[in-house]
Protein backbone atom coordinates (compact mmCIF):
# COMPACT_ATOMS: atom_id res chain seq x y z
CA UNK A 1 0.00 0.00 0.00
CA UNK A 2 1.32 3.46 -0.88
CA UNK A 3 1.76 5.99 1.88
CA UNK A 4 -0.80 8.78 1.92
CA UNK A 5 0.42 12.35 2.40
CA UNK A 6 -1.49 15.33 3.77
CA UNK A 7 -0.67 18.89 2.81
CA UNK A 8 1.45 20.84 5.28
CA UNK A 9 3.02 24.28 5.07
CA UNK A 10 6.72 24.32 5.84
CA UNK A 11 7.35 22.16 8.91
CA UNK A 12 4.40 23.30 11.01
CA UNK A 13 2.03 20.62 12.35
CA UNK A 14 -0.65 23.26 12.94
CA UNK A 15 -0.97 23.77 9.17
CA UNK A 16 -1.87 20.18 8.26
CA UNK A 17 -4.75 19.78 5.86
CA UNK A 18 -5.75 16.16 6.33
CA UNK A 19 -6.44 14.02 3.30
CA UNK A 20 -10.13 14.23 4.25
CA UNK A 21 -9.77 18.06 4.12
CA UNK A 22 -10.05 18.59 7.88
CA UNK A 23 -7.80 21.25 9.42
CA UNK A 24 -7.02 22.67 12.86
CA UNK A 25 -9.56 25.44 12.29
CA UNK A 26 -12.24 23.30 10.64
CA UNK A 27 -13.22 20.26 12.75
CA UNK A 28 -9.97 20.34 14.66
CA UNK A 29 -6.93 18.14 14.75
CA UNK A 30 -5.88 16.73 18.12
CA UNK A 31 -2.46 15.98 19.58
CA UNK A 32 -2.27 12.29 20.41
CA UNK A 33 0.08 9.59 21.63
CA UNK A 34 1.65 6.77 19.63
CA UNK A 35 -1.62 4.80 19.83
CA UNK A 36 -3.71 7.67 18.47
CA UNK A 37 -5.28 8.49 21.85
CA UNK A 38 -5.68 12.25 22.47
CA UNK A 39 -3.28 13.50 25.15
CA UNK A 40 -3.59 15.90 28.08
CA UNK A 41 -0.83 18.17 29.35
CA UNK A 42 -2.38 19.18 32.67
CA UNK A 43 0.79 20.08 34.53
CA UNK A 44 -0.84 20.38 37.95
CA UNK A 45 -4.00 18.35 37.45
CA UNK A 46 -4.73 14.70 36.93
CA UNK A 47 -5.43 13.35 33.47
CA UNK A 48 -9.19 13.31 32.72
CA UNK A 49 -10.73 9.88 32.16
CA UNK A 50 -10.28 8.70 28.60
CA UNK A 51 -7.30 10.87 27.72
CA UNK A 52 -3.68 9.74 27.64
CA UNK A 53 -0.89 11.38 29.59
CA UNK A 54 1.30 13.76 27.58
CA UNK A 55 4.31 11.63 26.52
CA UNK A 56 7.43 12.42 28.55
CA UNK A 57 9.57 11.93 25.46
CA UNK A 58 7.40 14.47 23.56
CA UNK A 59 6.79 11.86 20.84
CA UNK A 60 3.53 13.43 19.68
CA UNK A 61 1.17 12.62 16.88
CA UNK A 62 -1.68 14.57 15.31
CA UNK A 63 -5.04 12.80 15.07
CA UNK A 64 -7.76 13.75 12.62
CA UNK A 65 -10.97 13.12 14.58
CA UNK A 66 -12.99 13.08 11.37
CA UNK A 67 -11.31 10.20 9.53
CA UNK A 68 -8.88 8.64 12.02
CA UNK A 69 -5.67 9.36 10.13
CA UNK A 70 -2.73 9.93 12.45
CA UNK A 71 0.40 11.90 11.54
CA UNK A 72 3.68 11.78 13.46
CA UNK A 73 4.70 15.30 14.47
CA UNK A 74 8.46 14.60 14.42
CA UNK A 75 8.23 13.44 10.80
CA UNK A 76 6.34 16.59 9.82
CA UNK A 77 8.75 18.88 11.65
CA UNK A 78 11.91 17.33 10.16
CA UNK A 79 11.32 17.05 6.38
CA UNK A 80 8.17 19.17 6.20
CA UNK A 81 5.97 16.40 4.82
CA UNK A 82 2.95 14.81 6.45
CA UNK A 83 2.73 11.09 5.72
CA UNK A 84 -0.03 9.13 7.42
CA UNK A 85 1.63 7.09 10.19
CA UNK A 86 -1.42 4.90 10.85
CA UNK A 87 -5.21 5.02 11.17
CA UNK A 88 -7.51 4.50 14.14
CA UNK A 89 -11.25 3.93 14.38
CA UNK A 90 -12.68 7.20 15.70
CA UNK A 91 -16.13 5.67 16.19
CA UNK A 92 -15.18 3.14 18.86
CA UNK A 93 -13.59 3.35 22.28
CA UNK A 94 -11.01 4.07 23.50
CA UNK A 95 -10.42 6.66 20.75
CA UNK A 96 -14.05 7.85 20.55
CA UNK A 97 -14.17 8.32 24.35
CA UNK A 98 -10.89 10.26 24.30
CA UNK A 99 -12.09 12.54 21.50
CA UNK A 100 -15.26 13.32 23.48
CA UNK A 101 -13.19 14.01 26.61
CA UNK A 102 -10.90 16.30 24.61
CA UNK A 103 -13.81 18.30 23.20
CA UNK A 104 -15.50 18.48 26.63
CA UNK A 105 -12.34 20.15 28.02
CA UNK A 106 -12.27 22.66 25.18
CA UNK A 107 -15.88 23.85 25.31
Amino acid sequence: MDTEFADVIDHDVTTITCICSNTVSKDGLIQADSKGIPVYLGRDTSVPAGLALWPKDEDLYTLCPSCGRVYRDAVIEEPGTAPVAFRVDVTTDPVAKAIRAHWDLNT
